[in-house]
């Protein structure tokens, strides 16, 4: 797939990321939906580069994670694993993001009963999720 080229809501962060899998992560955590408001959906590739980085601040979240958003106007950037140096960004920033394909879906065990999604994917609970990268 293309470079995909997003930005936050006021455009004071923008971000090109390259080798881009077609695909978005789910997770329905409970850390992500306080974060995000509902399930945190990732795209990742290969490398990134980011503008703004002034605009950026990071949220060390738990052993494992760090959480950015734009600290002018709020919009949440990035997720990011530590231990794989494993970065995961917000679908929603990228608007040429049509292509991408819902791939799966983590810490089903936490997700609330108000919404569900309609495509059939692999679902992880989260403590198949900590198993399968060796965290908590």
């Amino acid at each position: 797939m293309s470079d995909l080229n997003g930005n936050c809501l006021c455009g004071a962060v923008s971000i090109t990321l390259q080798e881009v899998k077609a695909e978005v992560s789910v997770c329905h955590c409970d850390m992500c939906r306080r974060w995000g408001g509902s399930a945190f959906m990732g795209v990742s590739g290969g490398a990134f580069r980011v503008k703004g980085e002034d605009h950026v601040t990071v949220y060390t979240s738990s052993d494992w994670a760090e959480r950015a958003f734009c600290k002018a106007c709020g919009s949440n950037l990035y997720y990011r694993y530590v231990p794989g140096d494993h970065y995961s960004f917000q679908a929603g920033l990228f608007s040429d993001a049509d292509a991408l394909s819902m791939s799966e879906q983590i810490f089903i065990d936490e997700k609330p009963d108000y919404y569900s999604f309609a495509d059939d994917t692999p679902k992880l609970t989260g403590a198949e999720v900590k198993a399968k990268y060796g965290v908590g």
